[in-house]
């Protein structure tokens, strides 16, 4: 797999799984800004994948996805959540999107490195 068609595939699982993420809270109008950046990381990664605003696109959504773990577990989870269904599921999503963003920045970064030196 080449690697624009793999940081393409990281950018497109973090999309889904911070959907999910965006699953877990209250429904309300704040869903709508949600899906609105969800939007953006999408087309950056299927319609300007090859183009250099595509890249920092996908490089902003692997920070917000990588963002996600150390943004919730700051102050540690309350052991009341813990109890609560779902807390395993959510816990798990954070790692991944922790792992996924993580692996997107870096294919995002050399993909711009490596563009800028083939110029």
């Amino acid at each position: 797999m080449k690697q624009r068609d793999l940081l393409s595939v990281t950018s497109l699982l973090s999309v889904l799984l911070l959907a999910l993420h965006i699953g877990f809270d209250r429904a309300g109008l704040n869903h709508l800004v949600g899906v609105a950046i969800l939007l953006v990381v999408v087309c950056g990664a299927v319609l300007l994948r090859e183009r250099p605003s595509g890249k920092v696109i996908m490089l902003l959504g692997g920070v917000m996805a990588a963002g996600m773990l150390p943004l919730h577990m700051r102050n540690g989870l309350r052991p009341e959540f813990l109890e609560k269904s779902g807390a395993l599921l959510f816990i798990w999503t954070l790692y991944v999107l922790g792992v996924t963003g993580g692996l997107s920045v870096i294919l995002a970064v050399q993909a711009l490195r490596d563009r800028r030196v083939a110029s």
